[in-house]
């Protein structure tokens, strides 16, 4: 199997942290290009999105809502199990990261990917992710607060978390929105670059988020059969979430490619809005790196396991369909 450079780039990006974490103002010149750079993200995203793109799709209201309904509500369901574990096995900032991989969106690139390589809905699916994206913006650190006040992990100003999203990514994205007529072909036609920078962007906070977490002493304080769990939970969350969305899109009687677009969609959960997110909610937290932990394993093991279910639903009557969804 073919490595994925930007997998090995995030890897590079933790190791390099570990061992040459950023400091002093070296710290504060990295922070200050990752938040520029979020900020300029979401401008250009903002900038591709086609509005009617979102709109089209927004007619098919009930798999969106099941979709949402799965981001949303079912995945912080799901992990709730996780935040009564010991703390010496998971510790309480990787608590509060699984805690935050619960909440984010769907993943936008991968969602749509994975949804035509099955043969799936894929209008809906570029109409739900997108969505999700837009969205999670204000639910995602809406139900962060939720979460930091009704647990033992932290506590959280809503009033200033609203105000830093509004400034630091909703503007720019509204921004781009407003110039879309004039630039949206141009974006459109370079979507490879558009997708590096988004890597790039990414490297970077990691490279910030770990260098601040070593210096911490992320390493001294998580032991090895932390990680291990970390890697094994998210393993089977993303089990569970894949059975609750086979299931439940049959049980709705949900078309074959209603059922792929649920699947892949309502499983994905963002990188590319997780950590700069995260970047805006737990700045200056010491323990970022074991934080933002949860939402790079998830990330690079739903990729892997999709991209097999993903084939399987290609080729397929592996996953036998009930009469009433294969008739539709």
């Amino acid at each position: 199997m073919k490595l994925d450079p930007f997998l090995l780039l995030m890897i590079a990006a933790v190791i390099i942290a570990t061992f040459l974490p950023a400091t002093g103002h070296v710290a504060e010149i990295v922070d200050g290009l990752g938040l520029i750079g979020v900020s300029f993200l979401f401008f250009a995203h903002g900038a591709a999105l086609s509005r009617q793109a979102v709109l089209s799709g927004l007619k098919q209201w009930q798999l969106h809502l099941f979709i949402f309904g799965t981001t949303f509500l079912v995945f912080p369901i799901a992990v709730q199990p996780i935040t009564f574990l010991p703390a010496n096995l998971v510790p309480e900032d990787l608590r509060l990261g699984f805690l935050y991989l619960a909440v984010l969106p769907s993943a936008v690139s991968s969602s749509i990917a994975y949804t035509a390589i099955a043969k799936g809905n894929v209008p809906a699916a570029v109409c739900n992710s997108a969505g999700s994206n837009v969205f999670g913006l204000l639910l995602t650190p809406l139900l962060m607060t939720f979460f930091l006040k009704s647990s033992a992990v932290g506590t959280a100003d809503l009033a200033h978390t609203i105000k830093d999203v509004v400034l630091q990514l909703l503007v720019p994205f509204g921004l781009g929105q407003a110039i879309h007529p004039l630039v949206g072909r141009f974006i459109a036609e370079r979507k490879d670059w558009l997708e590096k920078y988004d890597q790039s962007v990414i490297v970077v906070i990691i490279y910030g988020a770990f260098s601040q977490s070593v210096t911490a002493g992320l390493w001294r304080v998580m032991p090895a059969s932390s990680l291990a769990l970390a890697v094994v939970l998210c393993t089977v969350l993303l089990l569970i979430v894949f059975a609750f969305t086979i299931i439940f899109s049959r049980r709705l009687g949900f078309s074959r490619g209603d059922e792929i677009a649920a699947v892949f969609c309502g499983s994905k959960k963002s990188l590319a809005s997780g950590l700069p997110l995260a970047q805006v909610l737990f700045a200056g937290s010491p323990g970022f790196g074991m934080i933002v932990l949860p939402i790079m394993l998830y990330n690079q093991i739903q990729i892997l396991i999709g991209a097999v279910l993903a084939r399987k639903y290609a080729n397929c009557n592996v996953f036998e369909q009930p009469a009433q969804a294969r008739s539709q």
